[in-house]
């Protein structure tokens, strides 16, 4: 017996070892894939890096580019648009007005009842409509009825609070957030899209008379009156509530920018100068492009993948389009080369742009204490399930990265305007003006962390003194309004508008 006791005291002995041994190397595995998925996040944060002299440089290419691109058409990556906005609303519009306002994923409608200076927007209205995902890459009749449809609708709910004088056309302003080469205030040519929207038989083609032809055939009987870009719209609207704005950044699904130029300043600009003295540019920001950008490996097979592959670099590393993809391309090397979520790599996360960017946000923004939120996340959009907290600590580490580098780079494009516009230092023995940067869009507006970063940033950027003058606004729906306004300041019924406001 004592024979058996010893053998089966050694036989458990080396199962407890062998067990322990097993242990010992899921240990020493785990630790291993830990530590490459690390160093694949640290990596990533390394080559995204955004000193303030990285951003110093990448302002300083971004005022060398605004300067080519108002010497010559072609002559810059940035298209410096002459937009034939060289009068922004003063607050004197009267009357009802339109809007609409294609610019992503959804566009808007919008009426607005005018009051003048005293009573400003006395009503507003408006409707929003998602567009199906076909109508994004099909024909171009197919979108322009499908919005012409939409707008017949609206207008069928005008109720008796809004007032269009009697003989008058209803009149509208369109704003059309793709590059467009204008040849007046309202006409203009698709030069390319951008945004997921792909229809080549609209490249090319005057998008006014697009809409105008819809609208003919679904019987709505509108003047377009004004075409601006939704920057524009927001640089107009902002500046009808405050005249110290001088430029206007979106950033939403896309990205842009406008600010108002001096005509002297723009040598392409070959007509008779405006009374004005000045003239809104709209930049098409969002097609910058210097090799002091901080691009990654990710970012690059982004573009590669991209429907526009070379174009738009600069809203690819910054716009709420893209974003939440960069999250889930690192999210996928991780899995791929260091089981970051288990030995199989989750199915989900080889689509591209299943996690969105208000997903990625909402990572972003969990401040329980067992990040609950991004376990949700993960496991409702990806399928990963039972993730540690580790795990998902480094996911929002992730976001942080990848939303600080896109809200520093935005800050540094705005400072690039003011320092073309010679607004970025406090100049001695000169009245300090305020000067008001509106912006829009629903990146800015609802991801609050980076929204905080670009107005941090651009503090670092101009320092304490210069800072003091400089206020980052939000401007919400500013491009509606803004297109409404310059519809009202290009009405073609002045004469009879003067005579509603005598009577």
């Amino acid at each position: 017996m004592g024979k058996v006791a010893v053998g089966a005291t050694v036989i458990c002995a080396a199962t407890v070892c062998a067990v322990a041994a097993l242990i010992v190397r899921h240990r020493m595995k785990s630790s291993g894939r830990w530590a490459r998925a690390m160093a694949i996040l640290r990596e990533f944060e390394d080559k995204c890096g955004t000193s303030l002299g990285k951003l110093r440089q990448v302002a300083d290419a971004m005022t060398v580019e605004m300067h080519a691109g108002l010497a010559s058409e072609g002559g810059s990556k940035l298209k410096m648009l002459i937009s034939f906005v060289d009068n922004l609303p003063t607050g004197d519009e009267h009357g009802l007005f339109y809007a609409l306002d294609l610019g992503g994923t959804n566009f808007r409608v919008l009426r607005v009842q005018l009051g003048g200076r005293e009573r400003r927007v006395v009503k507003q209205e408006f409707t929003e409509v998602s567009i199906p995902q076909p109508l994004m890459v099909g024909c171009s009749d197919d979108l322009f009825d499908f919005i012409a449809a939409e707008l017949a609708k609206f207008v069928a709910t005008e109720g008796d609070e809004f007032h269009l004088a009697p003989g008058r056309q209803r009149e509208l302003g369109f704003t059309f957030s793709f590059p467009v080469k204008q040849a007046s205030i309202a006409s203009g040519t698709l030069l390319n899209w951008t945004k997921g929207f792909s229809i080549d038989d609209a490249v090319g083609q005057d998008v006014v008379a697009e809409l105008t032809k819809a609208m003919e055939r679904k019987g709505v009987d509108m003047r377009v009156a004004a075409l601006v870009n939704d920057t524009i719209g927001t640089l107009a609207g902002g500046r009808y509530f405050n005249n110290d704005v001088v430029a206007a950044v979106i950033l939403g699904t896309g990205t842009n920018a406008a600010y108002v130029e001096r005509a002297h300043a723009i040598p392409k600009w070959h007509g008779l100068l405006p009374k004005s003295g000045e003239m809104v540019i709209n930049m098409e920001w969002g097609n910058f492009r210097s090799s002091h950008l901080p691009l990654t490996e990710y970012d690059h097979s982004l573009d590669l993948e991209s429907l526009n592959v070379g174009d738009q670099i600069f809203e690819k590393i910054i716009s709420g389009m893209y974003l939440g993809d960069i999250v889930r391309r690192v999210l996928l090397k991780m899995a791929e080369e260091a089981a970051f979520f288990g030995d199989v790599v989750p199915a989900k996360l080889r689509v591209p742009f299943i996690l969105r960017t208000p997903e990625m946000s909402a990572m972003h923004h969990d401040t329980s204490s067992d990040l609950r939120v991004v376990g949700a996340k993960l496991k409702d959009i990806l399928g990963i399930t039972n993730t540690s907290l580790k795990t998902r600590k480094a996911v929002v580490e992730l976001c942080n990265i990848v939303a600080a580098r896109g809200a520093r780079l935005s800050a540094a494009g705005i400072y690039g305007i003011l320092k073309k516009l010679g607004r970025d230092v406090v100049k001695e023995g000169e009245k300090q003006q305020k000067t008001v940067i509106a912006m829009d869009g629903g990146l800015f507006e609802h991801y609050k962390k980076f929204s905080q970063c670009l107005e941090d940033s651009l503090k670092e950027l101009l320092g304490d003194e210069a800072a003091d003058n400089i206020i980052v606004e939000h401007a919400n729906d500013g491009s509606g309004i803004g297109a409404a306004l310059l519809a009202a300041s290009h009405s073609q019924y002045p004469e009879l508008e003067d005579a509603v406001q005598e009577s």
